[in-house]
């Protein structure tokens, strides 16, 4: 087959990495791709937005299934485009539908739908311009901490979780009033606080049956000990050690199932991943927020764990026939170690030479912000999160040992990584 992934990062190199391994693969094509990708196929200087170049892409190279790596295509309507389009309409996309996506493209609707089926989340109330008075009063009946998230698409990063009520209500307005993260910002969801752990539970859908994959744990924030701005991730680990059979049949029966059943229920025929970001509040699972894509860091931790081959799960998504499979994991566990440029997630410096990769061994090195040099040839870094490493081990700690390791032999001006993924678990 001939595949075309769409993204550039982290998380499309480890697709690229997995789609590669099929014997059913004759080509890949990515868009835009990076360094790494560029080894396993071939790239294109196309954004994932642009549908008509895409459209003219897959006629050229005789696509036969277009993966979606991130969630912005699918939230602007990837899916209902080649749906379409009678010479595109045949060819699968694996990846939901735009109304579907909006269970991450906008968390009011997503909130909306876990209400309206029953599905455990935190209280809350969403806001805009008109009603910025309301959401302050809001505030003041809520006890600290505060949840401020921004309804629309933010890279991540639209998410503030304030101390006090001072700090929240000065954010609020700035989210707001100021259009802090332009866009997606317009409206704000104000958050109860849920106290407890996080984890991210996937699993992969084709409308009629799903496939739950393996959990995993990323950690957000920049500084170590989960300090300072929330950032893509800085890392994440395989498997979950609270997420026992008990914990994840509770996640199963109240989240899993009444999510597609809710979705059956719209109408919505759903074809790829569902992201679960999860709250371990207690014992029982609360829902924070639905991604409709893999996770990154997430992917590289859980994509090696997989064993069977991606494309002939893909292919069953497309023809409905995902109940006749069954999914395939490596007992061990995974560490990923982002490395990110000096500055990130605010103002970083491009271009930065990077060297050492020659020299990992026993680890996975998943290329996400990088590029190409044309004059030199050189590898160089071309976004915020630049590289992630991915090891095994026999526990947690071993692979994040090995990680860790291999972590400090990578080299570029400015690099930075947390050295204590997984301290809360520990």
């Amino acid at each position: 087959m001939n595949i075309l992934l769409l993204g550039s990062g982290g998380r499309e190199h480890a697709l690229a990495w997995k789609l590669a391994q099929s014997p059913l693969l004759k080509k890949l094509l990515i868009t835009p791709g990076n360094a790494g990708t560029s080894r396993l196929g071939t790239n294109f200087p196309v954004s994932p937005n642009d549908f008509q170049a895409i459209r003219q892409l897959v006629l050229d190279h005789s696509v036969d299934m277009v993966v979606v790596g991130p969630e912005d295509p699918l939230v602007n309507g990837i899916h209902d485009f080649f749906r379409a389009d009678p010479l595109l309409t045949r060819i699968p996309v694996i990846g939901p539908e735009k109304r579907a996506a909006q269970l991450e493209g906008s968390k009011d609707f997503a909130k909306q739908f876990m209400t309206k089926y029953g599905i455990p989340t935190a209280a809350y109330q969403t806001f805009d311009k008109e009603t910025l008075k309301d959401g302050l009063a809001y505030l003041q009946w809520l006890n600290p901490p505060f949840v401020l998230k921004a309804d629309g698409l933010a890279a991540g990063k639209g998410v503030v979780i304030c101390p006090s009520l001072k700090i929240a209500t000065e954010e609020f307005t700035v989210m707001i009033r100021d259009s802090k993260f332009g866009q997606a910002s317009q409206k704000v969801v104000i958050e109860e606080f849920l106290h407890g752990i996080e984890l991210s539970a996937f699993v992969l859908t084709d409308g009629l049956t799903y496939k739950i994959l393996p959990e995993a744990k990323d950690y957000k924030k920049i500084g170590e000990g989960d300090t300072g701005p929330n950032t893509g991730g800085m890392g994440s680990i395989s498997p979950v050690p609270f997420a026992d059979r008990r914990f994840m049949g509770k996640v199963e029966s109240r989240v899993i199932i009444p999510t597609l059943e809710g979705l059956k229920a719209e109408g919505i025929e759903y074809r790829g991943f569902i992201f679960f970001g999860l709250m371990n509040s207690g014992g029982d699972p609360y829902v924070i927020e639905y991604n409709c894509r893999m996770g990154d860091p997430e992917a590289e931790s859980v994509l090696p764990r997989i064993g069977n081959d991606l494309i002939g799960l893909f292919r069953a998504v497309a023809r409905q026939t995902l109940s006749s499979e069954t999914i395939r994991v490596d007992p061990r566990s995974t560490a990923t170690i982002m490395l990110v440029s000096k500055g990130y997630p605010e103002s970083y410096e491009k271009g930065k030479v990077i060297s050492g990769e020659e020299s990992i061994a026993d680890s996975f090195v998943f290329h996400s912000g990088t590029a190409i040099q044309k004059e030199t040839g050189r590898v160089v870094s071309s976004g915020g999160r630049v590289m992630a490493l991915t090891s095994f081990g026999n526990n947690m700690k071993d692979a994040l040992d090995q990680s860790l390791r291999n972590a400090e032999k990578i080299t570029f001006e400015g690099k930075y990584y947390r050295r204590d993924i997984g301290f809360d678990l520990t």
